[in-house]
């Protein structure tokens, strides 16, 4: 308590102090338990960037928690041979613009040129405007689907993917040597500007990103001018990007869910903004029953996730899962290809380990390579990549996790709702075309392969005292494995943090049960709390969802015992 006290004493002792950051802390005075929440550590920094509340102090996002982050990625960039360039970026969350700025106001400062969006834009957008501007860097200000109190900074490598581990780890190094009030160096914007070490990327860029993403046509767009959609960007990033998208494929009887179509960080019809979960999508659900469209597609705030609804034949709408979606797609891309003769010699296809074990008996069906990585697209966008370099980006076919990610191109390195827009339609429309919905190709699929379910669990653990008694509970696992879970035996475990797998390590535990049937336990990397990844496989859906009702009862099992 001591060091936080120092701390803050420190903070408010600092004559430029921005007045909304001195106001906060003054009026925490005489809270001990505020104090030590905003200084006890800082904000961590991994592969995800930075992640955090938005207000002051150390555990904090604000401007001093971000210049100092930005000076330690300035100073990694020029003792590196990449290039002295960055872009960035930023979403409709508070403070995205601000932060943006102050990144490239450090960047400028450090004799590296910047280049900014000169407006909110989607992730998978910066994603390309790092390699189609040639930078050693990106950055975007976003903290994805979190609640609107959250913002947060990720960092890109000059391959377009979010960085590697190696690079988190120099860049934290750099981080961790930086007084975020005596050795950061900031530019004036103006006339940094003015001098051309900030630069606003401009609409050909965008303009090429979408036409990218047009070119990754999987069929013939038979049927697709005559879709009926319902589209919410969730208060963010994808309307623009995604207009322009469906301008091009022709699709244009759309409505746009007016509450949630201007951005807004307060995301104020959806306190989680989403798609994965039914209350983001709810306003569009809504629309749905008085515009009867054959698909609600909603993005989330930086526009890399996408969730659809669909007609459920009984006048209402059901929303596909991630890993449904995930299924319905790599099938789609894999009969079309193959019926078309554009299917690659060795086709490969990457999912994730959390991701449903149904993609197994799919690619298996038409001879694609599955594989499996950690979780965080970061490591699917680094299987492009090894393609890439060994001459055969072509073999690339398609990449999705479980939440609602999905990338079929290797025009960028991260998931991409935009690319998951033309793929979603193109299957719609196809299906369409045979008098069906994605939710009959999703039913047709599980009486093919097994009725694969899948579900998440996840239990929160705020503050301090939560991120011990999470680092507890993985330890208690790993000392006290359980011999069995609601009723089946456990067969075999993996815990990634020490397995030979030949992935990274990684804190997730594997629980393969008789069956069939899976439980893994993962901590979120950028939120308090422990996610459990639940699989069934049944004969039919409600056998799949019986038993992953009682893994659920489990799992809770689990965490209370630990």
């Amino acid at each position: 308590m001591d060091h936080c006290k120092e701390l803050y004493a420190r903070w408010l002792a600092q004559p430029a102090l921005d007045d909304a950051v001195r106001q906060e802390l003054a009026g925490i005075a005489d809270d001990d338990a505020a104090i030590t929440d905003c200084f006890y550590r800082d904000l961590e920094f991994g592969t995800g960037g930075l992640r955090g509340v938005i207000g002051a102090g150390t555990n904090r996002m604000n401007l001093y928690t971000v210049r100092k982050a930005t000076q330690g990625l300035a100073d990694y960039l020029n003792a590196s041979d990449l290039p002295k360039k960055v872009a960035i970026a930023h979403d409709s969350r508070h403070n995205g613009e601000l932060f943006a700025r102050e990144t490239a106001r450090v960047l400028a400062a450090n004799g590296i040129t910047a280049y900014m969006y000169p407006r909110l834009e989607p992730t998978p957008a910066l994603s390309w405007a790092v390699r189609y501007l040639g930078c050693g860097a990106g950055v975007c200000v976003t903290a994805s689907h979190n609640p609107a109190k959250y913002n947060g900074y990720k960092v890109y490598g000059a391959d377009g993917c979010q960085i590697t581990l190696e690079a988190a780890e120099k860049i934290l190094a750099a981080i961790e040597k930086i007084d975020c009030f005596d050795d950061v160096r900031l530019a004036d914007f103006d006339a940094a500007a003015a001098a051309g070490k900030i630069v606003g990327i401009d609409d050909a860029c965008l303009d090429d990103f979408v036409q990218a993403v047009y070119d990754l046509r999987v069929g013939d767009g038979a049927g697709i001018d005559a879709l009926k959609l319902v589209y919410t960007p969730l208060n963010g990033t994808g309307l623009e990007c995604v207009s322009k998208l469906l301008k091009k494929l022709g699709v244009t009887h759309v409505t746009v869910v007016p509450e949630q179509e201007k951005p807004d960080g307060d995301f104020p019809t959806c306190p989680y903004p989403n798609p994965e979960i039914r209350e983001a999508m709810q306003k569009g659900l809504e629309l749905c029953d008085k515009v009867h469209p054959d698909l609600l597609l909603g993005t989330d705030p930086d526009c890399d996730r996408c969730g659809t609804a669909v007609p459920d034949g009984k006048g209402g709408y059901r929303l596909i899962t991630g890993n449904e979606m995930g299924i319905i797609l790599l099938d789609y891309i894999c009969r079309t290809r193959m019926a078309q003769g554009t299917m690659p010699a060795d086709p490969v296809a990457v999912t994730t380990i959390v991701s449903t074990d149904m993609a197994t008996p799919v690619a298996k069906k038409y001879g694609v390579e599955l594989r499996r990585t950690l979780t965080g697209f970061k490591f699917i966008g680094e299987q492009i990549g090894k393609l890439e370099a060994e001459g055969h980006p072509d073999r690339y076919i398609f990449g999705f996790e479980e939440s609602y990610g999905y990338l079929s191109g290797a025009h960028v390195r991260d998931k991409d709702a935009v690319n998951a827009t033309l793929l979603v339609c193109e299957a719609a429309a196809w299906y369409a075309r045979q008098g069906k919905t994605l939710l009959d190709a999703i039913e047709a699929l599980y009486k093919e392969f097994g009725y694969y379910r899948n579900a998440l669990c996840s239990f929160t653990f705020e503050g301090e005292s939560g991120m011990h008694a999470m680092q507890q509970l993985m330890q208690n696992l790993r000392t006290d494995a359980p011999t069995a879970l609601a009723g089946y035996a456990v067969e075999g475990c993996v815990d990634y943090d020490t397995n030979g797998t030949g992935l990274p390590r990684a804190n997730v535990l594997e629980y393969r049960l008789a069956g069939g049937h899976k439980l893994m336990v993962r901590p979120s990397g950028t939120e308090p709390k422990i996610k459990v990844y639940l699989s069934a496989v049944g004969e039919s859906e409600a056998a799949a969802d019986a038993v992953n009702e009682a893994l659920s009862q489990a799992a809770a099992r689990l965490m209370q015992q630990q």
